[in-house]
């Protein structure tokens, strides 16, 4: 049985930082690409991130520069730094476990979340 359990979110400053974990079943890491996502209030949940079993990455342009996508296989865990964080980056934070087909990344496993706010 596939599981992903998020941790790691916080309250945080803007400027600050934090650093998300996604502590994953088995050998999910080596197996599947993981995908963080991110839903803000009122908002439709986005990609923030993908790692590819290869250690290719994706970030949209609203978090590239700041975030980074990381993974430990031997701890089957994948992280998700962010830096520089701003009150819009304010959401609950997901990680999903899926593949991709024609650079489209499907979702098929996913974890309960972590809520991340940036106030001051």
């Amino acid at each position: 049985q596939v599981q992903l359990v998020e941790s790691g979110g916080d309250l945080v400053q803007p400027g600050g930082s934090l650093r998300l974990s996604c502590a994953t079943s088995g050998n999910i890491v080596s197996m599947y690409a993981v995908g963080w996502y991110r839903q803000g209030p009122g908002k439709q949940r986005e990609m923030v991130a993908s790692i590819t079993s290869t250690g290719s990455t994706y970030y949209p342009h609203s978090v590239k520069g700041r975030f980074t996508i990381s993974r430990d296989n031997a701890k089957n865990t994948v992280y998700l730094q962010m830096n520089s964080l701003k009150p819009d980056d304010t959401a609950v934070y997901y990680c999903a476990a899926g593949k991709y087909y024609s650079s489209t990344y499907y979702p098929d496993y996913w974890g309960q979340g972590t809520q991340v706010t940036v106030s001051s």
